[in-house]
């Protein structure tokens, strides 16, 4: 097995693990603003914690993967014209470096603030609807 596949399954796995932290996330986000008057409480800091940890480790595999590609020749030009290629080394990697530094910036407000705002609620909900655009859910979970 080549370094390139290796990366691929990690990459592959960790989003599993991704989905389910994304997910006990935004249960954790929605009920410290709904049912404990905004007060940050521990679940919500560990939630928030651990996704933005896995977001990080998925980012950096993604951009090892993406430099390793790019480094075996592919052209620019022929990836912006094809839509399949075009998200799988554009508008995934991108969406997904908005989505960690939003998840960076939810996390330390998160860790600092006794309670929660309107803001950092909305960062968190935009951090997890770029996640889900640019998860590619097809190649994951098969077609």
């Amino acid at each position: 097995m080549d370094f390139y596949n290796i990366l691929l399954n990690a990459h592959k796995g960790f989003a599993y693990l991704e989905i389910l932290l994304v997910t006990l996330f935004v249960i954790a986000l929605l009920a410290t603003m709904f049912g404990f008057s905004g007060k940050v409480n521990n679940f919500l800091k560990k939630t928030t914690l651990f996704a933005m940890i896995f977001f990080h480790i998925q980012f950096v595999l993604g951009i090892i993967m993406l430099v390793t590609t790019f480094s075996n020749g592919l052209n620019m030009g022929e990836v912006m014209k094809n839509s399949a290629l075009r998200f799988q080394y554009v508008e995934h990697p991108f969406s997904m470096l908005i989505a960690a530094v939003l998840m960076t910036i939810v996390n330390k407000k998160v860790k600092t603030n006794p309670t929660i705002s309107l803001g950092v609620v909305i960062m968190g909900l935009i951090a997890v609807g770029l996640f889900a655009f640019a998860f590619p859910w097809a190649r994951v979970f098969g077609s």
